[in-house]
């Protein structure tokens, strides 16, 4: 994690100058004002632009000519595209002079994908060999053509020549943690078309439920496509009976989606996770697990133990699934998982042990690529490709698999030395559940940050991959688990806008990509995404403040923005900053109590609602959750808290192996006592072999103890028992009495005992001087 500090070193300048070269004008004709057309800000950028003298003026009497049935899909998705954005659509006329013309002709691109754009003072062409190709440079021209004031768009005279660098542009989407509506799914879908995305991963099965209607096995969705939640918020308050959570996709829902995406040259590849993940399943048919005892779908995160079994009834099984899979989807992928699939189970069983020595699987990693390999035939027998998670490697692997590789791009490498085809898909990069920000206002899910310029910067091909094998990295995919995602408003915050520099890797030249240029052109994104009603994360455009205490009644006050972006204005009398508020140049002091309100600004223009901050002097003393640090490294999660049923609930950031926070470098020299507002959340977690890196410290009193600490490991300054139960508001407070320190010290703060199923959090704690 870089400190806000290391964003100064962005060249700036050069993002200052192609954000000046996108500013609007206007040239005045006769009477009235018509736009002057701006240098364009594309994303993802084409592989060549050359821009020259002229316009071409888009108004109610533009005509747009599309010849063929192909070339007329496209003009028609694009008026739709326009209506949803609540532009006027453009009307379709006969063959005729001038307008904009969308062309399929052959030779038009080498690459199917392909496309040239003209923009003459005469008219507008797209012109592409393919209507893969023919519907890019349509989003191209839509880029182009919006957002727009007034019923008249000039788009400055230019031609590109552009083609995808990479054949697999990618997004993942976990329906199974957490379900998302068809409706919101297209939604997804129209975003990824215009950014130039081409594969919909959808992850449909997994231990916490089934999505997806098998009519020859009905229990997986009257009993896995259900889970109670954890805690209070799998109780109905009103009746204090369970509460389940539910949602699958009817296979008519399934083409229904399917046939969208297509339209908009989307592959939609489905994933039956295999043999892991499997818990939904085996609760709606028992016999389908190792042990065959009944389990509730479960409502825990993390690795669970529980697998398929090997017995040629389950394999029947797989094959069922997978026989409407390959019917529902047309795509040529299927993906089978494989990932996290830890072997106790099989270890253990007697009978699959004596399988593995029947089919001559030496361990049983090799007993899943048995597995693997029974599956890869039965799909290819469909036409289909099997694809799965980079632990396939892990046994002999067939031939013809892909392997996506998510622990890093090693497991990649490796597949690609081998000759299988690569999806790269590091975690370390590309898992979109991990935060962007350090802002209090980022939604739950893994604290840990892959902020944008980690994003941009990923390359898909190593450096170390020898030139013949170069070619087995079909692309790129950004993954979206949804464990902590329960609204679809929190999933496309943490998609975008990291989904855009995704989009620029997998479509732009490499030596065509450059960071600072893509920051210059990310704001006018911005608008075209609130069109569309795509909910963007603001935290990445808000501004971030850091208060400390300085002299009598002041503090000095620290404002800095996520992305860099260098215009911060602000003000100090409770007004909305503009673009001639006070400049930020350095840290300031203000008299206490001071409302500050900031807001990033680029070409005059806000990029997000201002941010307002309240200092006074219990702000100076207190520290919430988000803005304390984790003592260790452990498995860190930004988790929501369980309760009310319905409404907001707190998010606290926490370390489940670890549970314990630290004020670092608190000043503790007047201060008598320490108060500690706590708060109480189920522990749902399956760890598996990490389970034993759980650290609890010992407890002396029958429910544990808080206990305050000069250093993680250094002198006790309080402990006070707590109680057996939080107050009515899931919350309780404690105070206790500390000697002041000489010196600044970080104030460690942790829990003792193990208290699971639940477990204490900070909330926040609070200074009290003597």
């Amino acid at each position: 994690m870089k400190p806000l500090s290391s964003f100064r070193a962005i060249p700036f300048a050069l993002a200052l100058v192609a954000l000046v070269a996108c500013k609007p004008a206007t040239e005045q004709h006769g009477d009235h004002a018509a736009p002057t057309a701006a240098a364009p800000a594309l994303i993802p950028a084409p592989a060549t632009l050359q821009t020259s003298d002229g316009q071409f003026v888009v108004d109610a009497g533009t005509r747009l000519h599309a010849q063929g049935e192909a070339a007329q899909r496209v003009a028609r998705l694009f008026n739709g595209f326009l209506a949803k954005e609540k532009r006027p659509e453009i009307p379709l006329a006969d063959a005729g002079a001038g307008g904009i013309r969308f062309e399929i002709a052959a030779g038009a691109s080498p690459s199917s994908e392909g496309y040239v754009l003209d923009v003459k003072p005469d008219g507008i062409v797209v012109r592409a060999a393919d209507e893969r190709g023919l519907f890019y440079g349509a989003a191209t021209l839509l880029q182009l053509l919006t957002p727009a004031n007034g019923d008249k768009v000039a788009v400055r005279a230019l031609h590109i020549e552009d083609a995808p660098r990479f054949g697999w542009r990618g997004a993942m989407l976990d329906s199974a943690r957490h379900f998302q509506s068809v409706d919101e799914i297209k939604r997804l879908l129209d975003a990824m078309a215009l950014l130039k995305l081409n594969v919909f991963h959808w992850h449909l099965t997994d231990d916490q439920g089934w999505r997806i209607e098998i009519p020859k096995y009905p229990k997986l969705t009257e009993i896995g496509a259900c889970r109670i939640p954890a805690g209070d918020a799998g109780i109905d308050p009103a009746t204090g009976k369970p509460a389940p959570y539910c949602g699958f996709y009817t296979q008519a829902q399934v083409r229904d989606v399917v046939a969208y995406a297509a339209a908009r040259h989307i592959e939609v590849m489905p994933e039956f996770d295999v043999p892991g993940h499997a818990v939904a399943a085996i609760a709606a048919y028992p016999q389908l697990g190792v042990t065959g005892k009944s389990l509730p779908v479960s409502n825990e995160w993390g690795v669970n133990s529980n697998l398929f079994n090997t017995e040629e009834e389950t394999y029947r099984f797989f094959e069922d699934v997978l026989g409407e899979m390959v019917k529902l989807f047309p795509g040529r992928y299927v993906h089978i998982g494989g990932d996290e699939a830890v072997k106790d189970q099989w270890i253990a069983s007697q009978r699959i042990q004596q399988q593995m020595k029947e089919q001559g699987a030496k361990d049983e990693m090799a007993m899943q690529g048995l597995m693997v390999a029974r599956l890869e035939k039965f799909l290819a027998a469909h036409g289909k490709r099997l694809i799965g998670w980079d632990e396939i490697l892990e046994g002999k692997l067939p031939e013809s698999a892909t392997v996506m590789s998510w622990r890093g791009t090693e497991g990649g490498l490796e597949a690609a030395k081998q000759g299988h085809d690569v999806v790269m898909s590091p975690s370390s990069d590309l898992y979109f559940d991990y935060l962007q920000t350090r802002s209090a206002n980022e939604p739950p899910g893994r604290p840990s940050i892959i902020e944008m310029k980690q994003v941009y910067a990923f390359e898909p091909v190593p450096a170390e991959l020898p030139a013949d094998k170069q070619q087995h990295i079909l692309g790129l995919q950004a993954n979206m688990w949804t464990e902590h995602s329960r609204t679809f408003a929190r999933v496309q915050h943490n998609l975008f806008p990291r989904l855009a520099a995704v989009a620029e890797t997998g479509w732009t030249p490499k030596d065509r990509k450059d960071y600072a240029s893509f920051l210059a052109r990310l704001p006018a994104q911005l608008p075209r995404w609130r069109a569309q009603d795509v909910e963007y994360a603001r935290t990445p455009f808000e501004v971030e403040l850091q208060a400390e205490a300085g002299g009598s009644a002041t503090a000095k006050v620290s404002l800095s923005n996520p992305l860099g972006y260098p215009d911060i204005r602000y003000t100090t009398d409770g007004s909305a900053p503009t673009a001639t508020s006070t400049a930020y140049a350095k840290p300031f002091d203000v008299v206490v109590p001071t409302q500050l309100r900031a807001a990033v600004f680029v070409d005059g223009q806000a990029l997000a609602d201002a941010n307002t901050f309240d200092i006074d002097a219990a702000s100076l003393l207190s520290r919430g959750n988000n803005a304390l640090a984790s003592c260790g490294k452990g498995l860190g999660l930004r988790l929501e808290d369980d309760g009310p049923f319905k409404g907001e609930r707190g998010i606290y950031n926490v370390d489940i192996f670890n549970p314990c926070w630290q004020w670092k470098q608190a000043d503790l020299s007047a201060i008598g006592a320490i108060e500690v507002h706590a708060a109480r959340l189920p522990y749902n977690f399956q760890l598996a072999h990490d389970e034993t890196s759980r650290k609890f410290q010992p407890a002396r009193t029958a429910h544990g103890e808080l206990v305050l600490r000069a250093g993680c490991e250094g002198a006790e300054l309080a402990r006070v028992p707590m109680p057996a139960q939080p107050d009515a508001d899931g919350f309780v407070t404690l105070k206790a009495a500390i000697q002041t320190q000489p010196k600044p010290t970080d104030l460690c703060v942790y829990f003792t005992g193990d208290t699971r199923p639940t477990m204490w959090v900070v909330d926040r704690i609070a200074l009290q001087p003597n």
